[in-house]
């Protein structure tokens, strides 16, 4: 059986049970298929144009996690639309996999795929026509080396290595490799405007300190779970220090600047409403928790709870809201009135000092059903369980 035709037929089989198979198939070349197989079962989820397309060639494992989803990869091709400008020319200076290069050279007339590895080279000279990208250029090289010859560009796109020498993951701009801060002159020499593509770790205000020409930030969200700062660097003025938060699963955005945030003036709570109010992982990586309440006329219930209510329903809220079933304190009567009517629930902590599993234990309530408990701190330093479910 051919190497092909076998990738073919076992593509839904578990790769280990047939990694110990391999003696049954001489003229298969398993360690190649098995890569193969476990990559298209990876981008059944996380890449499904890539899936779905015939010809396709997978990398290695590590390279198949660390790529961006298909659906981030989108959100950066969209932010291309709505900065506006030219698309002519794009460059990609670490295009490892190339799924970002993927979805934000379509835009382009021209789109050059600048990697370092041979092998990533070379699938992606298979992969780029089979995904309509006729325009694509692939230039196998040092990014940086590229960056000194190349003509400018329109955009050119940057994901750094998060990871020091020793493996471990880093998070600051001068510490991920190549150093965007001592490159950033020569980047805006080089390109009308620049993604740069950082971890989600990283301290906004500590970024915009380092970075002089950052003209937006972009807060990606998928599942609830932030994925990926991205930073626009431009000498356009533009107005400085605007965030926009994206949240991609439900569609959600809320855009702010940091001047507003400063000056924001929130209203505070002095009883939990009718709805209440959960930021999704973006808006608090963002930070944005006294503009969110002006934005959208909730109150927030203490100024580190990070929780909003209101009596009337703010549908469009970035986050999680829930309708509240009742509010107790932490007396006898209300505790085992609680534990009446609430006996399961998913419990969260916002500003409380104690941890889930104490809490847990101490109210004698089980894990899961459709109530959800919260447990925090109101503007007037009253502790309390906020018992709601989903609106």
């Amino acid at each position: 059986m051919k190497t092909a035709e076998f990738i073919e037929l076992h593509r839904k089989d578990d790769v280990r049970t047939l990694a110990l198979q391999a003696k049954k198939y001489p003229d298969v070349q398993m360690t190649y298929a098995i890569e193969q197989i476990a990559g298209w079962q990876t981008a059944q989820q996380k890449l499904p144009t890539w899936a779905q397309t015939p010809g396709v060639v997978y990398p290695h494992h590590l390279s198949m996690e660390q790529c961006s989803s298909e659906a981030t990869a989108q959100i950066k091709a969209r932010i291309l639309s709505e900065i506006g400008g030219e698309f002519s020319t794009f460059v990609d200076l670490t295009a490892g996999f190339g799924v970002d290069f993927t979805c934000m050279a379509r835009r382009f007339r021209q789109a050059v795929y600048v990697e370092q590895q041979q092998y990533l080279c070379e699938i992606a000279q298979q992969n780029l026509p089979l995904l309509g990208l006729p325009q694509a250029i692939v230039h196998q090289g040092n990014g940086m080396e590229y960056l000194q010859q190349m003509q400018k560009v329109d955009w050119i796109f940057l994901d750094p290595a998060r990871r020091d020498a020793q493996g471990g993951k880093v998070v600051r701009i001068e510490d991920c490799e190549p150093d965007v801060a001592t490159l950033e002159e020569q980047l805006l020499q080089k390109a009308e405007r620049v993604m740069v593509k950082l971890s989600p770790m990283l301290d906004i205000s500590q970024a915009l300190q380092t970075l002089k020409h950052v003209v937006a930030v972009y807060v990606i969200a998928q599942h609830n779970e932030c994925k990926e700062l991205l930073l626009i660097l431009g000498q356009e003025k533009m107005e400085r220090g605007k965030i926009k938060i994206t949240s991609i699963n439900n569609e959600q955005t809320f855009t702010y600047t940091l001047q507003q945030e400063e000056s924001a003036l929130p209203r505070y709570a002095q009883q939990v409403g009718t709805y209440l109010y959960e930021p999704n992982a973006a808006l608090i990586k963002s930070g944005a928790y006294k503009s969110v309440t002006c934005s959208y006329g909730v109150d927030k219930l203490h100024i580190s709870s990070h929780l909003y209510t209101s009596d009337e329903l703010v549908e469009n809220f970035p986050g999680r809201v829930f309708q509240v079933q009742g509010v107790y304190g932490f007396g006898k009567k209300d505790l085992k009135d609680l534990k009446t009517v609430c006996p399961k629930a998913n419990l969260s902590i916002r500003n409380f000092p104690s941890s889930v599993a104490e809490l847990r234990k101490r109210l004698k309530i089980s894990d899961g059903g459709e109530n959800y408990l919260f447990a925090t701190t109101l503007s007037n330093g009253e502790k309390v369980l906020v018992m709601c479910r989903k609106a």
